[in-house]
C-alpha cells in the first residue's frame, strides 16, 4: 500500500510556540482522559494496590526476618520473598488471561483484593515463615488474577479508542512511579514509628511493628475491594469499541467460525490467535528479545560496572539511567506516534535498543556507557509501552485479556531466566586487564553477554518489524524523516493535488489523471466537486455579508476542512488514490495576490483546516495566460498567481512536480501521467502501467 504524507509543513509558529502547543497537548490529552470518572477511579484503584504491592514485598521481607536469628536465613529472606511473589507469574498468568475474557472482570478484580486481603491478614495471624511463604506465593497468584482483568478492562472506560496509549502511560507512570515512592515512604514512616516515639517493641505484639504493617497492607487490598465494587460499576462492561474490520488484529477467522469450549479450548483458541495474526505474533517475538535483553542487563549490571572501575558508584549511576531512559521513553511515546505508527515504532524501538547495548558491551568509558545505558532504558520503556497499546487498540475485547496475561507472563519468565543464567555465563569467561585511551579497563564475561544481548535484540527487533508492518510498500527511511523533521505519521492512503491558475485546467486534468489511475488495482477517489464547492463558498460569503479578506480567508478554511474531512481522509483512511485540484496551494496563492494577505498566516491556517494534511505529491500545471486573460489586470493576476505557485514548488520539490500546461488537453494529460508515474514509481505499487496511459488516451 502506498501512504499519505501528513507533512506538518506549516512554517508560520516560532520553535519556543510549538514547544508551549506540544506541552499543552500533552497536558491536555492527559485531562481528557482523567475527565473519564470511572477510569479517573480505576487510576486510584491502581495506585492503591501498586502501593500495597511494594509495601508487601518491603513488609514481608521485614517481618520473615524476625522469625529467625539465623543469619544466612535471614539474608535470603528478601530473595525468598521476592521468588515466591514473582513464580505465579511464571505459572499462572495465562490463567488470569483466562478468567478475564471467561468471566466478569469486575467480580474477578473484587474476588482476587479479597483473596489477597484474606491471605495477608493471615500472615500476620499465624505468625509461621513457612506460611508466610506459601501465603505470598497465593498472594502473587491473585494478582495474575487481577492484573490482567483491570489491564483488559481499561479500553472499555475510555471515550475513544485512541486514548488507550495515554490512559496506558497514566498507569504505568503510577504503578512504577507514585507507588515505588509511596509504597517506600509509608514503609519508612511506619517502621520509624517505634524509635520516634521511643515505643516499647512489645507494644505492636510478638513481631513488633512489622506485624502491623502487613495488617495495614491487607486493610488496602480491602479499600481496593470495596471501591470496585461499589464504585466502578463500568468495570463490566464488554467490547465497548469493537475493533473494526478493516483492524490489524480483530480476530482470527476460524476462531469466529468454531470458537472452542472449555478451558483448554480457550487457551487452544488464544494461542491459534498469536499463530495466525502476524501483529501479535510479532509482538511477543519482539518481547522475547527485548526482555532477554533487559534480563542480560539486569544480571551483568553490578560486575560490568566493575570492569569499568567505577565499583558501587557505577553500579548506582547505571541504574539511575536505566530508569531515566525508561521514563523518557514512556513520556516520548505518544508524540512519535504522531509521526511513527505503532507496528513500526515497535520493532524499531527493539532494534535500536539492541544497538544502544551492543555500545554498552563495547563502551571504555563510563560517560559513554551512561549514554547508551540511558538510550537503551528509553528504547525499551517505549517498545513495553507501544505492546501494551497494540494490545488495548488492536485486539478483540473477547480475547484481550488472554493476550495481555501472556505479555505478562513472557516478561516475567524471560527476565527471571536470563538474569539467572548470566551470571553463570558471565563466570566462563576470564577477566583480562587492558588499556583504552589510559583507562584500565577489565574484559570480564559481561563484555560477550552484553554484545550477544545486543545482537539478539536488534535481529529479534528486525524480525517482528517484519512479522509486523502493515505498509510494506512505504520506505520505512519516509516515516523516519517524519519523525526527524517532526511531522505527523503517513496513513494509509496516497494524495495527489493538481494545482494551477485556472479551475478549468486543474479540474479537466485531475478527472483525466483518476480516469487513468483507475486503470490501476487500487481504489481511486476524485475528491469533492470543485464547483459544488465554489457555490458553498459564494453562498457562505454572500449569506453572512463578509466583506473583509480575513474573513473571506476563514470562510474558506471552514470549506476546506469539510472537504478534508468529508471526503478525503475517509479514502485515505481505506488506502484509496485520491486525486484532488486546487488542495490548498492554488487557494493559498489567489488569496494572497487578490487580497494581500500573508502567506505565512494563510499557510497557518490551511494547517488548521486540513489537519496538516499534505498531498504525498503536487502536480502544478505551468500555463501561460488564457484568450480570457487578455487584460493587463487579469493578466498581472495570473502572473502573480504563477509566481506564488512556483516558490512554493522551489521550497519543496520532493513534494512538487512542475508540468508544461500548454497545449490540448490530451497532450497535458499525457505529461501528467508521465510526471506522475515517474516521480512516484519504486515508491508506491499500485498505480496504472504505461500501457494503460495509451490505452486511456485513445
Amino acid at each position: 500500500m502506498g501512504h499519505i504524507s501528513e507533512a506538518g509543513q506549516g512554517k508560520a509558529g516560532a520553535g519556543a510556540q510549538e514547544s508551549v502547543r506540544r506541552e499543552a497537548s500533552t497536558v491536555n490529552r492527559v485531562r481528557r482522559v482523567l475527565a473519564i470518572q470511572p477510569f479517573r477511579r480505576l487510576w486510584g484503584v491502581t495506585y492503591l494496590c501498586s502501593v500495597a504491592d511494594w509495601l508487601a514485598l518491603l513488609a514481608l521481607a521485614g517481618l520473615v526476618t524476625k522469625f529467625t536469628d539465623n543469619y544466612m536465613a535471614q539474608n535470603f529472606a528478601f530473595a525468598g520473598v521476592v521468588l515466591t511473589n514473582l513464580l505465579p507469574g511464571l505459572l499462572f498468568a495465562p490463567v488470569g488471561g483466562l478468567l478475564a475474557d471467561r468471566f466478569d472482570r469486575r467480580k474477578v478484580m473484587i474476588v482476587a483484593d479479597l483473596v489477597r486481603f484474606g491471605l495477608l491478614l493471615s500472615i500476620a495471624i499465624v505468625g509461621s515463615p513457612i506460611w508466610l511463604f506459601i501465603a505470598n506465593f497465593l498472594v502473587g497468584s491473585a494478582a495474575m488474577m487481577w492484573i490482567p482483568s483491570k489491564d483488559a478492562a481499561v479500553p472499555n472506560l475510555l471515550r475513544r479508542p485512541d486514548q488507550v496509549e495515554t490512559a496506558n502511560q497514566l498507569g504505568m507512570v503510577m504503578t512504577y512511579g507514585f507507588a515505588v515512592v509511596t509504597g517506600a515512604g509509608f514503609y519508612a514512616i511506619l517502621t520509624g514509628i517505634p524509635t520516634t516515639f521511643n515505643l516499647s517493641p512489645n507494644v505492636f505484639g510478638t513481631f513488633g511493628i512489622a506485624n502491623a504493617v502487613v495488617v495495614i497492607n491487607s486493610l488496602l487490598y480491602l479499600a481496593s475491594a470495596l471501591i470496585v465494587a461499589t464504585r466502578i460499576p463500568e468495570l463490566s462492561l464488554r467490547n465497548v469499541h469493537p475493533v473494526p474490520a478493516s483492524g490489524a488484529v480483530a480476530k482470527p477467522a476460524e476462531a469466529e467460525e468454531k470458537p472452542s469450549g472449555g478451558i483448554f479450548g480457550m487457551f487452544r483458541d488464544a494461542f491459534r490467535f498469536i499463530r495466525t495474526t502476524p501483529l501479535v505474533r510479532g509482538l511477543l517475538i519482539g518481547m522475547m528479545g527485548a526482555f532477554a535483553a533487559g534480563g542480560a542487563v539486569i544480571g551483568a549490571a553490578k560486575p560490568y560496572s566493575s570492569s569499568l572501575g567505577g565499583g558501587d558508584a557505577a553500579f548506582g549511576l547505571l541504574f539511575v539511567a536505566v530508569f531515566v531512559g525508561a521514563a523518557v521513553g514512556l513520556a516520548g511515546v505518544p508524540k512519535l506516534a504522531q509521526r511513527l505508527p505503532h507496528d513500526r515504532m515497535f520493532g524499531i524501538g527493539i532494534v535500536l535498543a539492541g544497538l544502544a547495548l551492543i555500545v554498552v558491551a563495547l563502551s571504555p568509558h563510563l560517560a559513554v556507557s551512561l549514554i547508551a545505558v540511558a538510550v537503551v532504558g528509553g528504547c525499551a520503556g517505549a517498545a513495553f509501552l507501544t505492546g501494551v497499546t497494540i494490545i488495548g487498540s488492536q485486539v478483540d475485547d473477547s480475547i484481550r485479556g488472554r493476550i495481555n496475561a501472556i505479555y505478562q507472563s513472557m516478561m516475567k519468565i524471560i527476565i527471571f531466566g536470563a538474569t539467572a543464567t548470566v551470571p553463570l555465563l558471565i563466570g566462563l569467561v576470564q577477566p583480562h586487564k587492558v588499556t583504552v585511551w589510559g583507562n584500565v579497563l577489565t574484559i570480564d564475561g559481561t563484555r560477550p553477554v552484553l554484545l550477544g544481548g545486543g545482537l539478539l535484540a536488534a535481529l529479534v527487533g528486525v524480525i517482528a518489524y517484519r512479522q509486523m508492518d502493515s505498509r510494506r510498500t512505504e520506505p520505512i527511511l519516509a516515516d523516519l524523516r517524519n519523525v526527524i523533521r517532526r511531522r505527523p505519521r503517513r496513513v494509509n492512503g496516497l494524495l495527489i493535488a493538481l494545482e494551477g491558475t485556472t479551475a478549468t485546467d486543474t479540474a479537466a486534468q485531475a478527472a483525466k489523471l483518476a480516469g487513468w489511475l483507475s486503470a490501476g488495482p487500487r481504489n481511486v477517489v476524485l475528491a469533492a466537486d470543485p464547483a459544488l464547492d465554489d457555490s458553498r463558498l459564494e453562498s457562505l460569503v454572500s449569506g453572512a455579508a463578509l466583506s473583509g479578506a480575513r474573513a473571506q480567508a476563514l470562510a474558506a478554511a471552514a470549506v476546506r476542512a469539510d472537504i478534508v474531512e468529508r471526503d478525503v481522509r475517509p479514502a485515505l483512511d481505506a488506502g484509496s488514490v485520491v486525486v484532488m485540484e486546487r488542495f490548498v496551494d492554488s487557494p493559498l496563492a489567489h488569496l494572497s495576490a487578490v487580497a494581500g494577505l500573508d502567506a505565512k498566516e494563510l499557510e497557518g491556517l490551511a494547517d488548521w483546516a486540513t489537519g496538516r494534511l499534505r498531498p504525498d505529491l503536487t502536480v502544478l500545471l505551468d500555463a501561460e495566460p488564457g484568450a480570457e486573460e487578455e487584460s493587463a489586470d487579469s493578466a498581472q493576476h495570473h502572473w502573480r498567481v504563477q509566481q506564488l505557485l512556483t516558490e512554493m514548488a522551489s521550497a519543496d520539490p520532493e513534494r512538487y512536480v512542475v508540468v508544461d500546461a500548454d497545449g490540448t488537453e490530451d497532450e497535458v494529460a499525457d505529461r501528467v501521467r508521465i510526471a506522475v508515474q515517474t516521480t512516484l514509481v519504486g515508491m508506491v505499487a499500485g498505480l496504472a502501467s504505461r500501457p494503460a496511459v495509451a490505452e486511456a488516451a485513445s
